[in-house]
């Protein structure tokens, strides 16, 4: 304590118990001052929104604040003993999510979904689990720090949504037909000019009909996503040649060609009529972005999964779609998957002078995206129990995306 006082208060001239009764006097106030901070801290994690849980180096409980006490079912009786947070909180997530950041020495996040426990019978009934998002935090001597959040309040927002959508996609499908059928009935009895705009009306009225039902389709992938799949067994080297056979006369008026890597065959436990939307979405999307006279590399490995999947040692497919066009705008690159996001808006939009002009091939193709092929794509991997990334390839500067699915027919049955 001498040691930290300031060189003019410790001269010879000053009596050591002066000395020591001004460095404890310092030093007391030192203490109070990391008090007062650790009350302040302790008052905003226990006036925060979201939940804080604290572990030591053995997972054992430390402190944690009101809001996780709440969302995790935590007892005052429970919290005051020193016990191990799983004794305190069955989740078995949380406790991976520790041992995840405790080992990667980084932060880590993950959502699952939260089932509390009653000591009470009577009261079984009346549990409802909820959706939990967690955010692990690594500490000093081993410790973790869990950041928790309710998710509920978000999905019923989403389901909303999703309802609202399909109900409108529903309303939608009979006048849109209706549309149609009068439209061809007068294409066959109009001359040009008259003709033409009724073929832009068909045109628009086909476009319109295919949104609507790549709405009801996600709708339905969302709500059935563990059901409904029809899995058997697919070579899935076969169904990318077979898809991209069907989409060569949209390749061939650029002059593109197919260039894969992998092996010969690969047989896998798959939802062929969803794998093959899937693809066709994809390489539909690389042709229409892709430069003329270039190639569009797919390769297909099977490797063990990357450090930080959780596929529980199963092997991954690994598939990787890149194409040679100008790529994902960065700032673009975290929204690709969601609905109706369109990272390039200047190549799905007509100007105000061509909407009055006689229409062109290139303007018909230019309003063809719906803005829901990659959040198709990514329902339909998702219920395959995979995973899928976007990013600009190195090499190319094009589009990279890379489709991670389980080798062996997923475990497709619900969680208890």
């Amino acid at each position: 304590m001498l040691r930290n006082l300031q060189p003019e208060v410790s001269e010879p001239s000053s009596s050591f118990p002066s000395q020591l009764a001004f460095a404890i006097a310092q030093q007391q106030r030192f203490q109070q001052q990391l008090e007062q901070q650790l009350d302040t801290h302790t008052n905003i994690l226990q006036a925060a929104p979201v939940g804080y849980v604290q572990v030591d180096d053995e997972n054992r409980l430390i402190w944690c604040n009101l809001k996780a006490r709440k969302l995790l079912g935590i007892t005052q009786e429970t919290y005051n003993k020193p016990r191990l947070l799983l004794e305190v909180v069955r989740s078995y997530e949380l406790d991976e999510l520790i041992e995840q950041t405790r080992n990667a020495g980084e932060p880590r996040q993950s959502n699952w979904m939260f089932y509390p426990v009653s000591s009470d019978p009577s009261r079984l009934s009346e549990q409802q689990a909820y959706p939990i998002r967690g955010y692990g935090l690594p500490l000093p001597d081993k410790q973790v720090g869990i950041f928790l959040e309710s998710r509920q309040e978000a999905i019923m927002l989403m389901q909303q949504r999703d309802r609202w959508a399909s109900d409108l996609a529903h309303e939608l499908r009979t006048p849109l037909t209706s549309i149609r059928l009068v439209a061809e009935t007068l294409q066959t009895r109009l001359n040009p000019p008259l003709k033409t705009w009724v073929d832009r009306l068909i045109n628009e009225t086909v476009r319109l009909s295919n949104l609507v039902q790549d709405l009801l389709d996600l709708s339905r992938m969302e709500r059935d996503s563990f059901h409904a799949l029809k899995l058997k067994t697919t070579d899935l080297v076969e169904l990318i040649h077979a898809v991209w056979d069907s989409l060569e006369p949209l390749a061939h008026k650029k002059n593109l060609t197919l260039d894969y890597t992998g092996p010969n065959c690969l047989s896998m436990q798959l939802d062929e009529a969803r794998i093959h939307r899937l693809l066709i979405n994809l390489l539909d999307n690389s042709i229409k972005h892709s430069p003329p006279d270039q190639k569009i590399l797919i390769s297909i490995r099977v490797e063990p999964p990357e450090m930080g999947e959780s596929y529980n040692g199963v092997q991954l497919v690994y598939l990787e779609i890149i194409d040679y066009g100008t790529g994902f705008p960065e700032k673009d690159l975290p929204h690709v998957f969601e609905r109706f996001y369109r990272a390039d808006l200047s190549r799905t939009r007509l100007s105000l002078n061509a909407l009055s002009e006689e229409p062109s091939e290139s303007a018909a193709m230019s309003q063809n995206g719906s803005g829901l092929g990659l959040a198709i794509v990514r329902q339909i991997v998702e219920a395959h129990q995979g995973s899928i990334s976007a990013s600009n390839h190195p090499d190319t500067g094009g589009a990279w995306l890379q489709v991670r699915l389980p080798l062996h027919s997923p475990d497709l049955s619900p969680k208890e």
